[in-house]
C-alpha cells in the first residue's frame, strides 16, 4: 500500500509540473484532469472519502467539463468551426 502511495505522490507532482508546461490547451485540460484523479485516490487511500469524493467530483469531473466548454466556445478544439 506504501507503494502505491509513493507512486501516486509522484505522479501528481508530475502532473502538476507538466500541466503548466504544455504547449497545447486540450492536453493542459487532460494534464490537470489526472492530476485531480490521481488526488482523488490518495485522499480514499488516506481514508477521506469526503475528500475523494468531491476532489473526483469537482475537480475532475465539473471544472474539467467547463475547461473542455471553454476551450470549445474559444475555438481551441479541432473541427469546432463557426457554422
Amino acid at each position: 500500500m506504501i507503494v502505491l502511495e509513493y507512486i501516486l505522490l509522484i505522479s501528481v507532482v508530475v502532473c502538476a509540473v507538466a500541466a503548466p508546461l504544455c504547449k497545447r490547451p486540450l492536453v493542459m485540460v487532460i494534464v490537470y484532469m489526472a492530476f485531480s484523479l490521481m488526488m482523488a485516490v490518495l485522499w480514499s487511500l488516506l481514508q477521506s472519502p469526503d475528500l475523494a469524493m468531491t476532489e473526483a467530483a469537482v475537480g475532475a469531473g465539473i471544472t474539467s467539463i467547463l475547461f473542455f466548454l471553454t476551450l470549445k466556445k474559444i475555438h481551441a478544439l479541432k473541427g469546432t468551426k463557426d457554422e
